[in-house]
């Protein structure tokens, strides 16, 4: 019989994890996890980050050994993984976010690093690349096994990890957020190529933070919570509510905020007109008035990040104009310090490559715009003061950490994103542009940067917000904002006449005349 009620009793498992717990120094961070895995089915793996995901498919992969008492078991044989060579040798291949492939080799080199093929004493480049031709075929690949991988996509590089899963006979497949570098499209084409694995009979284990993946491909769903084991959900049983629940210890039926009619003023805090760069942006024009929560909202490649940055002076404009108030003269913006001047500041949606400062502790990180503040006769800086600010900056926004000294690198997704959000709020903000916010982060992050967004409109700022998900910009908008190959072609909500629905938004970013079937998620 299943340990759960809610799963029915199936095939008997291809993976079980016992027990499974791992102490780093003054660190639990894993204690007495479950988990079965069976052959022909997807299950995902889902919690907040920092919940023990990405530790427990590390001891999976022989990364990390497990505390003494955790036992791993194949085709019911317990089994000793002690490293990844020994995990790849018992069918069991795991692909990270960040990818590990070699650039400046090929695609065959690549599928048979650490196992190369060998005739007489040496390398045998032909013949590795006559036999992953075929794995490649079977893939769907388009690109072949002497390709130069730094000639590839980010899609093609992940197909070229499967590839080599696959070729050496994996049945345990480990997938880490796979999606969240790609198109809508490669999306597609990656579920389709999951499900075809899966018929095929490879135990699939699916790491994921967005729900519309797990309705589209999990057959049951296993939750952790601060390192524990929650619970399992088949598919038959398996609702948001419940997953959210599971996930964050408590019931989030707020999630979006739904509190009254918004908070906008009839003050016109910012006016944009007929902003454009000649290339990627086109005359585009909108007001943005205090206390509004303003989306944007259109596909990949329609300009959205381009026009932000274009307000915000990151990048040179060709035409428009940039007021604050809705009158006055316009504001001479020609780089990111003559906004922030102005009281425009912007949220990158690359925190890690433009945002933070990842070698700095959490501390500087917030404190790092507001120095001069600090800043004492002779230049010397008030650590005090910073130290302050920041530990104030970690309580007000719930930012998980064990001291602002720690290393902002070493944070979760969610957190970091709350140190970038807490060094512009030091600043003040009158308009506040957000980039896609809540990209990479977990459900209760989500609904914390929700709840402070709602704060700062309360508080009279306008903010803009960048996102390409649906359900987040119809849920937590004032009213929305569409673009479509470069131009701003309509609105939804507010005083448009157009109800703020999915539907309504996809029918103006793909130029359909009416909105129909599944709403597709716009990244």
């Amino acid at each position: 019989m299943s340990e759960n009620p809610e799963i029915p009793d199936l095939a008997p498992p291809l993976l079980e994890l016992r027990g499974i717990s791992k102490t780093f120094p003054g660190v639990r961070a894993l204690q007495d996890v479950r988990l079965t895995a069976t052959a022909g089915r997807v299950h995902a793996l889902m919690g907040e980050n920092g919940a023990g995901k990405s530790t427990l498919m590390k001891i999976l992969s022989g990364a990390y050994m497990p505390d003494a008492g955790a036992q791993i078991l194949i085709d019911g044989r317990r089994v000793n993984i002690d490293g990844p060579i020994a995990a790849k040798n018992l069918g069991v291949s795991v692909i990270y976010q960040e990818l590990s492939l070699a650039p400046n080799l090929s695609v065959a080199e690549n599928i048979f690093m650490g196992r190369p093929m060998r005739r007489n004493g040496m390398v045998d480049r032909a013949g590795m690349t006559s036999a992953c031709a075929g794995t490649l075929q079977r893939l769907g690949a388009d690109f072949g096994p002497t390709t130069v991988v730094s000639t590839l996509s980010i899609a093609q590089r992940q197909l070229v990890e499967i590839a080599r899963a696959v070729q050496f006979d994996c049945r345990i497949l480990v997938m880490d957020e796979p999606t969240t570098p790609l198109s809508t499209h490669e999306t597609d084409r990656l579920f389709v190529l999951i499900k075809r694995l899966r018929d095929e009979g490879l135990a699939i284990l699916y790491i994921s933070h967005r729900m519309d993946e797990i309705d589209e491909l999990a057959d049951e769903v296993t939750v952790l919570r601060d390192g524990s084991y929650v619970g399992t959900l088949d598919r038959a049983g398996l609702t948001r509510d419940k997953l959210v629940k599971m996930m964050v210890g408590r019931d989030l039926s707020g999630f979006y905020r739904k509190e009254g009619l918004g908070h906008r003023t009839g003050e016109k805090a910012l006016s944009v007109s007929h902003m454009g760069d000649g290339r990627r942006v086109h005359d585009c024009s909108f007001e943005l008035h205090a206390g509004e929560v303003l989306g944007l909202a259109g596909l990949v490649g329609a300009g959205r990040t381009e026009l932000a940055r274009l307000i915000f002076g990151a990048d040179e404009r060709v035409t428009g104009d940039v007021r604050l108030n809705g009158a006055g003269t316009e504001l001479d913006i020609r780089k990111p310090a003559d906004a922030m001047r102005s009281g425009i500041l912007y949220l990158t949606e690359d925190r890690k490559g433009q945002g933070l400062f990842l070698d700095l502790s959490v501390r500087d990180n917030i404190n790092v715009m507001v120095c001069p503040r600090d800043a004492r006769a002779g230049g010397v800086m008030d650590g005090n003061r910073a130290l302050q600010r920041a530990k104030d900056a970690i309580r007000q926004l719930s930012i998980r950490v064990a001291s602002p000294r720690v290393n902002v690198g070493s944070l979760s997704g969610g957190n970091q994103q709350k140190v970038l959000i807490a060094r512009l709020l030091e600043l003040g903000p009158r308009v506040l542009i957000l980039d896609e916010p809540t990209r990479g982060v977990d459900i209760g992050a989500k609904s914390e940067i929700y709840r402070l967004i709602d704060e700062l409109a309360r508080r009279g700022v306008a903010v803009l917000v960048i996102s390409s998900e649906l359900a987040e910009v119809v849920g937590i908008c004032d009213r929305v904002m569409v673009m479509r190959e470069g131009r701003l072609v309509g609105e939804v909500g507010g005083e448009s006449g157009r109800a703020m629905t999915q539907e309504n938004i996809v029918a103006l970013a793909t130029g359909a005349t009416g909105a129909t079937g599944a709403v597709p998620a716009l990244h």
